[in-house]
């Protein structure tokens, strides 16, 4: 139920029961009792308290109570109606031991005030008035429907939190067997490309030949998608023995683009700080995919990458003199959705686009929380 119809609701009870109690007040004998003018007042107090019995049961059942006792007090004979709505309240709250601990006090307390000044009964009728106000049974009553609807609550909840819990390791195990058939069907082609390129950089070495660099970035990049493989498969079986890559590892990535042609160079810039892991993760995405794109599809000689560390932010720009303009804007791929994707889902920013003076960037700002 929404906040504001449960409001609603509490409000219709509380007038509703307000108006009862004023209803059996006007039509109870008071004898030669003149007060009115505080009897009716604490009839409609008691009655009216139940509006915030949702967010403050405690207190709504300590005013309920002292409202039933002090009508009563004044010879006001009407069952204590309100009193037995929060006790049902404070026991669906979980407030068990508070609220037994006030309905035994009001039992206590009801007779009492019927034995005082100024009604002076004898105690017989004064026990049977105060049973009349408060049953037993009545007290009982309620607080097992509280319990009850307490209970049936809780086994809701735990059945909901169930059902969460087993869609999401559903999820996780979808995940893990897709890695693992990505892991299987795309290894043994790797470890081809891989193997074939160890041979031949054997084969030259051993005649004597200078070993081309596109032979040995082909290598290296063998290695690394092997080890990107089952680095995503490890994290996904969360073990935490080989942890994906992240800023740290930024080095080797531009030094493989430079074994491959590219005359790549890092920047780093304002004071290193520890990032949270998904900004680590992604800031190493975002250099590797677009130091990708720019080794098949810029045609460039230089890229820059470089890395602000700034206080609520971190920073990723990289730069290629490639043959991108404004006049021709290439179409959006796979690896740049797959950016903007990750930077969206941290709050960030992403920035990619043909620059001024020819070639591309991109431009990715990434929060990492407040200063300090």
């Amino acid at each position: 139920m929404s906040t504001g119809r449960a409001g609603v609701r509490d409000w219709a009870i509380a007038v509703g029961v307000a108006a009862v109690l004023l209803v059996a007040g006007l039509s109870a004998d008071r004898s030669t009792l003149d007060s009115d003018l505080l009897g009716y007042p604490l009839l409609a107090a008691g009655g009216l308290a139940l509006a915030a019995r949702r967010r403050w049961p405690v207190a709504v059942l300590a005013v309920t109570g002292l409202c039933a006792v002090g009508y009563q007090a004044v010879g006001f004979d009407v069952p204590a109606v309100a009193f037995l709505f929060a006790v049902y309240t404070g026991v669906r709250a979980g407030h068990r031991v508070v609220t037994v601990v006030a309905a035994v006090l009001m039992l206590v307390a009801l007779p009492l005030t019927a034995l005082a000044p100024p009604q002076d009964l004898p105690l017989g009728e004064a026990l049977a008035r105060a049973r009349g106000a408060l049953e037993v049974a009545w007290l009982i009553a309620a607080g097992a429907a509280g319990e009850a609807l307490r209970q049936a609550e809780r086994r809701a909840d735990e059945a909901e939190r169930t059902r969460e819990e087993t869609a999401r390791r559903r999820a996780d195990e979808e995940r893990l067997h897709i890695a693992r058939e990505l892991h299987d069907s795309l290894t043994h082609q790797i470890s081809i490309i891989k193997v074939q390129a160890e041979v031949a950089v054997h084969l030259a070495r051993r005649r004597g030949e200078a070993v081309p660099e596109a032979l040995l970035a082909i290598r290296e990049a063998g290695r690394e998608a092997s080890r990107e493989l089952r680095a995503t498969l490890e994290a996904l079986r969360d073990d935490g023995r080989n942890p994906p890559r992240g800023l740290e590892h930024l080095p080797e990535l531009v030094q493989r683009a430079r074994m491959a042609g590219l005359d790549a160079t890092l920047t780093v810039e304002g004071e290193r700080q520890a990032v949270p892991a998904a900004v680590d993760r992604t800031a190493y995405r975002i250099v590797q995919e677009s130091l990708t794109n720019v080794a098949r599809h810029a045609a460039a000689a230089t890229a820059s990458v470089r890395v602000d560390y700034r206080p609520d932010a971190l920073a990723i720009r990289v730069d290629d003199d490639g043959t991108a303009t404004l006049a021709t804007v290439p179409k959006p791929g796979v690896g740049l959705l797959g950016m903007r994707e990750r930077v969206t889902a941290l709050g960030g920013r992403l920035h990619a686009a043909p620059r001024d003076e020819g070639g591309f960037t991109v431009h990715a700002e990434l929060p990492v929380g407040p200063p300090g």
